[in-house]
């Protein structure tokens, strides 16, 4: 079975990534194998460096990525990468293209335009859609194109793909217009999600530390974001970085959100483990794409490659 290589940037945690190689269990359902090989990471977060190596095995480069030589990245069939999304958010400044931040797509471009790999994906919040009038999305889409890519890109709701979580991601996907169509969103199969009862209710009981990141932050109810309590007949609100110890309170209402129980909301498997600390897993799972999310992305891109290849 040949494998398509992938370059990964932004690369988090590893939850892209987890997708695109498939190969793992969550809850009791097996996630097969794809045919994807990351061979080259890179990601600022040094915590999140340390959870990608120990979990994967691989090497990554730490480093903010206009200190890496782009010149020197090898061919990869493919690109991906999560962009920072925090000045296209709505819980944000939404400072867009106006922050250092809200311009790194331009080097996932340069990435792409010295690798030229025949297929590439870019994820990023619903914001995008909307900052500046809808004229940010629209430059994005234009600065792609000019690479010699046909560009599709949609709004997706993970629920609609089992993970039990009120999150909303656009996925933009580009195929070298020399030797690709235009790719076809209708190809990636569906699966709705239960509902978050469903995927944490088992560790509701266990004392702190009972599995790995079994830990939550002691802060204590008031104003603002992640004080609520999550309603356990449905989906859980978007698990988000920057909490400042902010997790959603359990459906219980006695406690907030242990780390492995986000984890288990952003479809992480219980053997995936974050380092090194408890604050920190929450901000590397809030920032990661869901892994069975982008293993039904994967799934749907593999099927289109080796159709059209």
């Amino acid at each position: 079975m040949k494998n398509y290589s992938i370059t990964s940037l932004f690369s988090g945690c590893g939850g892209l990534d987890l997708g695109f190689h498939g190969g793992f269990k969550f809850l009791k359902k097996n996630y097969s194998r794809l045919k994807f090989d990351t061979v080259y990471a890179n990601d600022i977060d040094k915590n999140a460096c340390i959870t990608f190596q120990k979990n994967f095995h691989k090497s990554i480069i730490c480093s903010d990525i206009n200190a890496i030589d782009i010149t020197k990245l090898q061919y990869t069939d493919i690109v991906i990468g999560g962009f920072p999304c925090q000045d296209f958010s709505h819980a944000g400044k939404r400072l867009g293209f106006d922050s250092e931040r809200g311009n790194l797509y331009k080097s996932m471009c340069n990435a792409i335009n010295h690798i030229k790999p025949k297929l590439f994906l870019a994820e990023n919040v619903k914001g995008l859609l909307t900052i500046d009038g809808g004229k940010a999305i629209q430059t994005i889409i234009k600065d792609f194109e000019n690479l010699g890519y046909n560009i599709s890109y949609k709004l997706l709701k993970v629920s609609d793909f089992e993970v039990s979580q009120k999150r909303e991601r656009v996925i933009i996907i580009g195929t070298k217009k020399d030797i690709l169509p235009k790719f076809n969103f209708d190809i990636i199969k569906t699966n709705k999600a239960l509902s978050v009862y469903d995927i944490i209710q088992d560790l509701e009981n266990h004392e702190e530390g009972f599995i790995s990141n079994h830990k939550w932050s002691k802060a204590k109810m008031n104003k603002g974001q992640g004080n609520s309590i999550i309603d356990k007949n449905d989906f859980a609100p978007t698990m988000r970085a920057e909490h400042h110890g902010n997790i959603e309170f359990h459906y219980n209402g006695k406690r907030r959100l242990s780390a492995r129980e986000a984890a288990r909301i952003q479809s992480f498997p219980d053997d995936f483990i974050f380092y090194p600390s408890t604050s920190s897993a929450y901000k590397q799972i809030g920032n990661a794409v869901p892994p069975v999310f982008a293993w039904y992305i994967a799934n749907g891109m593999q099927n289109f490659l080796d159709d059209n290849l």
